[in-house]
């Protein structure tokens, strides 16, 4: 569908920086960082809505807000996913409050994290992510 972030570099010469592109305008690094922001808005909300509204809305438009979009969406299904586990194990072992916390704390500094990488105009990557959709 798009070129792979890695060949987005027009000088052969110049070594391709995989986790930036200098080729994103000011409007999509802003509207990446805001994909992952959104973030914030999920946790009063239900966890997908606020992300997935905005990657759907400009997914089209710009392979940048895209990757960002899909990255951000993979992350927030992977934190419902740690969520509804680590609540599974209270009533088993009691170690689920303490995962709770813990999957809230990843989200919250993979967040910003993601955000300032997007702003800069870097590709981000979250850690502990299942990649469901690519």
């Amino acid at each position: 569908m798009y070129a792979d972030p890695a060949s987005m570099n027009p000088d052969p010469a110049q070594p391709a920086d995989p986790l930036h592109d200098p080729h994103a305008t000011e409007w999509e690094r802003t509207y990446a960082m805001f994909v992952h922001l959104s973030l914030i808005a999920a946790h009063v909300v239900l966890p997908v809505v606020a992300p997935l509204i905005l990657w759907l809305i400009k997914r089209e438009k710009s392979p940048y807000v895209d990757d960002h979009g899909k990255e951000a969406m993979n992350f927030q299904i992977s934190l419902v996913i740690y969520f509804l586990a680590s609540a599974l194990l209270i009533p088993a072992c009691g170690v689920g409050g303490i995962l709770i916390a813990a999957v809230y704390v990843l989200g919250l500094v993979g967040m910003i994290l993601a955000s300032i990488a997007a702003y800069q105009g870097r590709y981000y990557r979250y850690p502990a992510t299942i990649r469901l959709i690519k």
